[in-house]
């Protein structure tokens, strides 16, 4: 009866935990539209880009081509894919977006 408990605790925790992760909106992972007038900078993707980086609660506006958008990067700060983003189409090859939680972009002292 002992082990039965914690081992009860443990898989309830566990369950509430993975329930909590199931709940979460893309809006929660990857930050959400902006209006482009908020926006603190400007970011020019090319065909050679490989990454972007970003602050945790920083609005960007995104030029691909023709095409920009702009984001507030208030999601969680992990790394994503631009195309998880970006308009339909719009991005054409792999760009990485590197979220720091801190101020200043990601771009080191």
């Amino acid at each position: 009866m002992k082990l039965f408990l914690p081992a009860f605790a443990a898989l309830a925790l566990s369950a509430a935990g993975a329930s909590a992760m199931a709940a979460m909106t893309s809006a929660d992972m990857y930050g959400e539209p902006a209006n482009p007038e908020y926006a603190e900078r400007t970011v020019v993707v090319t065909p050679q880009t490989k990454y972007i980086n970003v602050a945790h609660g920083e609005v960007v506006k995104v030029k691909v081509g023709s095409q920009e958008f702009a984001w507030n990067f208030d999601g969680q700060p992990q790394p994503f894919d631009l195309g998880k983003i970006a308009p339909e189409g719009a991005v054409d090859h792999p760009v990485r977006v590197y979220m720091s939680s801190g101020a200043d972009g990601g771009f080191g002292d």
